[in-house]
């Protein structure tokens, strides 16, 4: 484990005015979007959507720190035979790469599942690191429902996760930790801060067991915000109170940076929230974000398949990645979303 190498590759990830784009979606996931846009989700399809934004240059050298990848898109080369890594390279991002294997039924705990993946990582983390990736990401999906979660499985994924991370660094690639509790349902803002809470605490007592290197960690959390069915909703003010003081509470100051996912909120939502959190400090912790859906939706339809609109879907993805680079440092307003 080469410790400054970890430790300064997270800094980077985290570094002020930038984020995170996560373009690991899975096949699956990936043609959803594109069915909703009119185009058909092929190798090629996806090689230019993802190409068309890692040439961006405004947002990619200016606002993003990094790029998460799919094994698919880790392999690829654009039009002209360049890797897409080398294209995120050379606009001084850097490629990262989602290494789990996606979240199965947990045996014993209805309707609570296990992200699985470990079995042969250590292997294929030495294979990512020669094709370029510098750090990785691992999903642990905690929902929220009449009884659940259960101790049993937060401890399940924790401990995972925290396996993950120590192979990761093994590796000298750095672990992105993300144990999102999901925001559907109908559950209050206090029931997600008492989960929150309690996913926290537990995954960093198991960090802490794993003897994971946190200066070399990022943390990958959702916002303290109400399930999407329930009848109160708050303002990003009042998500920015809940989520500082839940982190104050259980998120080490060892851990250099948060970069948040969006985890279903609307694009200006994602950004609104982002911006309130960074407003309040200053933080133990560089704060930013690492958003998909929020950083794509708009160039996706902007772009729709037409390479006659790349240019239009560069534009709508720059806009979004500045507005987020301003709400991670607490300077967005609405206005400059005109």
């Amino acid at each position: 484990m080469n410790k400054d190498q970890l430790a300064s590759v997270a800094q980077a990830m985290t570094a002020r005015g930038k984020g995170i784009l996560a373009a690991d979606e899975s096949s699956g996931t990936i043609k959803k979007r594109f069915d909703a846009i009119g185009v058909e989700s092929t190798a090629d399809t996806r090689r230019d959507y993802r190409e068309f934004m890692f040439r961006t240059q405004e947002a990619m050298s200016q606002y993003i720190s990094g790029v998460i990848l799919y094994d698919e898109t880790i392999r690829q080369n654009a039009k002209d035979g360049t890797s897409l890594v080398k294209l995120i390279e050379a606009a001084g991002s850097i490629p990262g790469i989602k290494v789990d294997a996606g979240v199965k039924p947990l045996p014993n705990f209805p309707n609570e599942t296990i992200t699985e993946g470990l079995d042969g990582l250590s292997e294929r983390m030495a294979e990512y690191y020669k094709l370029g990736a510098r750090f990785a990401k691992w999903r642990a999906v905690i929902d929220i429902a009449d009884g659940i979660p259960t101790r049993g499985a937060i401890l399940a994924n924790a401990q995972a996760l925290a396996r993950y991370a120590a192979i990761c660094q093994a590796n000298n690639i750095v672990p992105i930790v993300e144990p999102e509790v999901l925001m559907d349902g109908g559950h209050t803002q206090e029931r997600c801060y008492e989960v929150t809470e309690f996913v926290l605490k537990t995954l960093f007592d198991e960090l802490y067991e794993a003897r994971v290197f946190l200066e070399g960690t990022v943390l990958k959390p959702n916002m303290i915000v109400p399930g999407k069915k329930c009848a109160t909703q708050v303002s990003p003010e009042q998500v920015a109170r809940e989520t500082i003081r839940v982190f104050k509470q259980t998120v080490p100051v060892a851990v250099p940076g948060i970069a948040f996912l969006s985890g279903g909120q609307a694009d200006v939502e994602a950004t609104a929230n982002l911006d309130a959190i960074n407003k309040m400090g200053p933080l133990p912790w560089n704060v930013t974000f690492s958003y998909g859906r929020a950083l794509q939706a708009a160039p996706q339809k902007a772009w729709s398949g037409k390479d006659a609109n790349v240019v239009a879907g560069q534009k709508a993805f720059s806009h979004r990645a500045k507005m987020n680079s301003l709400a991670s440092k607490g300077e967005w307003s609405k206005s400059l979303e005109g």
